[in-house]
């Protein structure tokens, strides 16, 4: 009877309670795509500005190793955060996960690789590229994200999606042939800048982004490791590849003037961004759906291309325009779910998020779990492997 008595009133608080949890969530949503836009648009911008400054030029390898290192770093502290503090498990969990496991660690070799050619391309296209053109460009990686996951995943995609991905073509084309013209016209507007050589960073970084990204996917299918050890992982292989790649690159002139030469406040400002940003979005993303994440790319493209013309003095015409409405268009297409649901239907949405996460190293497969904890706990089973 007592039980009786209390069922009602236990029914009643349970539904305020959904119903105050649905409102946090309707405004975290919106937080959601707040924060994906600033860190979309902000962090082009920032490199497109550091890397045009007058004065000397930090050398972009070693930006890319210290990104590296921050995000692995701040993986390390969340995960020791999960463990409650406690070293012991801590270490223990990272030698089963990097060491005992060491075969499923050597796995992430080829994503990382891929993500640390991607990072150092992608300063390359900006020091080249106006960022509004470079924004609109970069968004053919949902193109090679779709087409990988097509050929390696296997995945179905929508009519609708298919046509975006005619439109996403088509308006990078029109804004590339904007460009071209308008180089020929200014060909001797800047001799520290080789649009070309920009057009080829972006479009490599574009396949590998893609590729990457389906790649890692087909990795986390099945992994009972967390997004955080998966960071750890790659960092580790992109710290090591990344300081080859400054070797490689850059080895006299860091060895003349140092591994930090150029970073100023601005400089280590980029660097967080790429770092605390992607890991940041990583976590919001859980709350804001599909159409909130292409809306949030197409608004972060507007912004991007706004502010290229107060900051860069960057000019828009009819045709620029037309190319990045069309592209706006498209990517917010693309984000539209299925008309017809069924046991395949997550698959538009874990490749756009594959897509639109590669730069943070955290496009899992499952990302879309709403209900998922801010610092997701590892799975029983991961302890016992």
């Amino acid at each position: 009877m007592a039980g009786d008595g209390k069922g009602p009133g236990t029914g009643g608080e349970f539904k305020r309670e959904a119903q105050r949890q649905s409102e946090v969530n309707k405004k975290l949503k919106y937080f959601s795509l707040a924060i994906l836009v600033v860190q979309n648009a902000s962090l082009i911008l920032s490199i497109r500005y550091v890397r045009t400054l007058p004065g000397d030029r930090f050398f972009a390898t070693s930006a890319v190793v210290m990104a590296e290192v921050l995000k692995v770093l701040t993986c390390l502290v969340i995960i020791l955060f999960q463990k409650r503090g406690n070293v012991r498990d801590f270490i223990i969990l990272l030698y089963d996960s990097i060491v005992i496991q060491y075969l499923d660690t050597l796995k992430l070799a080829v994503p990382s690789l891929i993500y640390t050619l991607q990072n150092n391309l992608q300063y390359v296209a900006i020091s080249n590229l106006p960022a509004a053109t470079f924004q609109v460009t970069y968004q053919l990686k949902i193109l090679t994200t779709a087409l990988f996951s097509v050929l390696m995943l296997r995945k179905s995609l929508s009519r609708v999606q298919w046509v975006s991905l005619v439109l996403l073509f088509a308006g990078v084309a029109i804004v590339q042939v904007e460009q071209e013209g308008k180089q020929k016209e200014t060909s001797v507007a800047s001799t520290s800048q080789n649009y070309a050589k920009g057009l080829v960073a972006v479009v490599v970084s574009c396949l590998s982004s893609g590729f990457a990204g389906v790649y890692f996917e087909k990795i986390l299918k099945g992994s009972s490791a967390s997004v955080w050890m998966r960071n750890v992982q790659l960092g580790i292989f992109g710290t090591a590849l990344g300081l080859l790649g400054l070797w490689w690159n850059d080895g006299a002139a860091v060895t003349e003037k140092g591994f930090l030469f150029g970073f100023t406040p601005m400089v280590w400002g980029v660097i967080f961004n790429q770092a605390f940003g992607g890991l940041l979005v990583a976590v919001v993303v859980k709350y804001a759906d599909n159409i909130l994440k292409g809306f949030a790319t197409s608004f972060s493209i507007i912004v991007s291309t706004v502010t290229s013309v107060y900051l860069f003095g960057f000019h828009v015409d009819l045709l620029f325009t037309l190319g990045a409405g069309l592209v706006i268009g498209a990517v917010y297409m693309y984000s539209l779910p299925k008309a017809v649901v069924h046991s395949s239907s997550s698959s538009s949405a874990s490749t756009v998020s594959a897509s639109a996460h590669n730069r943070s190293h955290l496009s899992n497969g499952d990302g879309d779990s709403e209900r998922d904890d801010f610092l997701p706990k590892f799975p029983e089973k991961e302890k016992g492997n």
